[in-house]
């Protein structure tokens, strides 16, 4: 997994609520178990029409929205099915910072497994923010700080340490448990000395 210190980018605004994770990628694209080639089909049902041809007026379709790192969105982002293929595809696509004022819990704790910073911020203050992609200005977040700049201003955020230590050291659910293999191997060493019959075969 990629680490995440801080980003800067003209942000994508999407301000539609309830957007669930068939809306970020449909079901038809769930056969792969691979975590890349899903970009293409983020948002797939809004941003493509029936002859599979972009529809320009889709933010993402749109420059600058298209190399877009931050997506800004309304609240309960990414409720629905617990698919981790959301992240996967916002990953892909180039989204590694996604803001909202809320999120379904399920997808809130796979953006952290994939290398996604979800922010939660208030209403007010994502209407603050939206203001610099409407008028195509970057943003910056830092995550070391837990602070979204914008101009001369800054809104802070909180993000549970643990979580705020695997997205800066670049830390999913594999190089956690390989951050043990020393325990593990001694453990093994152990249960083989004490129950050698175990491990006859």
């Amino acid at each position: 997994m990629q680490k995440f210190n801080k980003v800067k980018s003209i942000p994508a605004y999407l301000p539609i609520v309830n957007i669930d994770t068939d809306m970020l990628i449909p079901k038809q694209f769930l056969k792969t178990i691979k975590r890349t080639g899903l970009g293409k089909n983020l948002f797939h049902e809004m941003r493509y029409d029936e002859k599979g041809i972009e529809i320009d007026q889709f933010i993402l379709n749109k420059a600058p929205y298209n190399k877009s790192k931050i997506l800004i969105a309304g609240k309960n982002f990414g409720c629905g099915s617990s698919r981790e293929h959301a992240p996967w595809a916002l990953l892909d696509f180039g989204i590694t910072c996604v803001i909202s004022s809320s999120y379904a819990d399920i997808f809130y704790n796979n953006c952290f497994k994939n290398g996604i910073l979800p922010i939660v911020i208030d209403e007010e203050q994502i209407k603050q923010i939206s203001e610099y992609s409407l008028r195509k200005e970057e943003i910056e977040v830092d995550l070391v700080n837990e602070k979204i700049k914008f101009g001369n201003n800054e809104i802070g955020f909180e993000i549970d340490p643990f979580k705020k230590k695997c997205l800066l050291e670049g830390l999913d659910d594999i190089a956690l448990s390989l951050e043990k293999t020393d325990k593990i191997l001694s453990f093994e060493k152990k249960l083989k000395d004490s129950k050698p019959w175990i491990f006859n075969d």
